[in-house]
């Protein structure tokens, strides 16, 4: 991992980024800390074209964006667009919806099909579609997790993660062994830590928690992720000090 792969998610500043003016504060901010990309994601409504301007005037590469389930579906060819403008390669869907959740092994499976038909019109345009999880999809159906039926029932060229590495742990499973699960279908991970806060599980600042970063940076080296993207859904401080300590920690870890 360099320093130059290590992105900020924007859902972390999803308060500060509700208009340009806020957006463009914001990624100032990020470019101050350090960052050299952003995941687009929990922003505006701000016009794509006015984003992509941005994130050039403070030199910030677009990795990658979540997206609705409508866009991939009902707006396809507008989120082509988009993401072509953007020069993004990684669509990413932030949960499966709650219909096919709610179904059970039967949902998920579903689910993996029409997430397969996605990404090989993705594909099509040079784009990569990628899932996010949390830590409902470890749920158990039937000797399989929802998480095994994605991994397995999903067209492997079609289909790649972008596994939420507290989630993971969340879900009870190893983040170390999952990452390796996904080899050669993962370029995108997301990356927060866990700690214990009166007696209560809690977001933090990478380093900050219980995790064992060194060894899941390592176990993405080894299958060649390309954004370590720092997201907290919940700061304990303020969102930009918390992208702050978490990019400091990630940089003790850097090879540049």
């Amino acid at each position: 991992m360099k320093k130059s792969m290590i992105a900020a998610q924007l859902y972390t500043l999803r308060e500060f980024c509700k208009d340009e003016a806020g957006l463009r504060e914001s990624l100032r901010k990020v470019k101050e800390i350090g960052y050299e990309a952003v995941q687009v994601s929990g922003v505006g409504p701000i016009a794509p074209e006015i984003v992509k301007a941005i994130a050039d005037e403070y030199g910030l590469t677009i990795c990658a964006t979540h997206v609705g389930y409508d866009a991939l579906t009902t707006d396809l060819e507008a989120t082509i667009e988009k993401h072509k403008l953007w020069n993004c390669q990684y669509v990413g869907l932030g949960s499966i919806p709650e219909t096919f959740r709610n179904s059970g092994g039967a949902g998920y499976a579903e689910f993996a099909g029409i997430a397969s038909d996605i990404g090989r019109k993705l594909k099509e345009h040079g784009l990569q579609f990628i899932y996010h999880n949390h830590h409902f999809e470890y749920t158990n159906y039937d000797g399989r997790t929802g998480m095994a039926i994605l991994q397995g029932d999903s067209d492997k060229d079609a289909v790649h993660f972008e596994l939420d590495m507290y989630w993971v742990q969340a879900g009870g499973a190893s983040p170390v062994d999952a990452v390796r699960e996904v080899d050669g279908r993962m370029r995108v991970v997301h990356l927060k830590d866990m700690a214990i806060v009166d007696n209560k599980q809690v977001f933090a600042e990478i380093g900050e928690g219980n995790m064992n970063f060194p060894a899941i940076i390592d176990a993405c080296r080894e299958i060649g992720v390309e954004w370590y993207v720092v997201e907290q859904d919940v700061c304990l401080r303020d969102p930009f000090e918390s992208l702050a300590i978490s990019y400091r920690y990630l940089s003790s870890l850097a090879t540049d």
